[in-house]
């Protein structure tokens, strides 16, 4: 019998949709995780603690942190909302750094993307700046709501891979041009952070966690989108899937 493909864990959002709560994640993430990744994506309810999630990821060979509407409560990282129209999103947080805090414990592979990689900047002892676009240092990474999918998920700026880092490896090249479309961005890098990668106008855009046994890393960007006409977004799948598929047969 062939080996099964590794199941990946795909963090969800808790939305209110009517008068209900549901738990869901973007088919975005899934397809570019069934396609170039070569894994299952499981999803994973965001019911914060009270979940078990030990017993979720008995099951599980990899974590996938989706990008999200909602924003990261600052309190996790000891600052106030600076925008009251924020929306938030209380049990994703709890879920997903338990869950961050789980997978790096037992050198899980895991891979975030946008609000999953502010999670892992969060996480490993940094801050977010809430507002980029109104930070002088930085240019506005925010997308034009307005435009259509295809031009909100253009290319819009370079990103500068750190020499040595899991990135350069995996892609085998030093700079990227890639989408941009975030409101929040890492502030402060904590101890427990590598710096992958840095935007042209010197915003942290990539991550991974120090020590970490496995593949540990997280883009602010978004390479699930359209994932296989983009060699590196491919390749950081493939590589996210590979991890995977080692950790399974450990």
């Amino acid at each position: 019998m062939a080996d099964r493909k590794p199941l990946v864990g795909v963090i969800c959002d808790r939305k209110i949709v009517g008068p209900h709560p549901f738990h869901m994640a973007g088919e975005k993430y899934i397809n570019a995780l069934l396609s170039a990744s070569h894994v299952t994506p499981v999803l994973i309810p965001a019911l914060g603690n009270t979940a078990d999630l030990e017993e979720w990821l008995a099951h599980m060979d990899g974590v996938f942190l989706t990008g999200a509407y909602s924003m990261m409560n600052p309190v996790h990282y000891g600052a106030a909302l600076a925008d009251d129209e924020f929306e938030t999103d209380a049990d994703r947080d709890n879920t997903s750094l338990t869950l961050i805090k789980m997978a790096l414990s037992k050198g899980m592979p895991l891979f975030g993307v946008c609000r999953g990689f502010q999670e892992l900047v969060v996480a490993t002892g940094g801050t977010l700046n809430q507002k980029v676009h109104e930070d002088p240092r930085y240019r506005d990474h925010r997308e034009e709501k307005e435009q259509t999918l295809a031009q909100q998920y253009s290319k819009a700026h370079d990103v500068v891979f750190t020499e040595g880092g899991l990135l350069e490896q995996l892609c085998g090249c030093q700079t990227a041009k890639v989408n941009s479309l975030h409101v929040q961005g890492a502030g402060t890098i904590g101890s427990g952070a590598f710096i992958e990668a840095i935007a042209d106008d010197g915003l942290v855009e990539a991550i991974s966690v120090i020590g970490s046994e496995g593949f540990a890393m997280a883009v602010q960007w978004h390479p699930e989108w359209q994932v296989l006409e983009d060699q590196v977004s491919t390749k950081m799948f493939a590589g996210f899937g590979e991890a995977c598929k080692q950790y399974q047969h450990r």
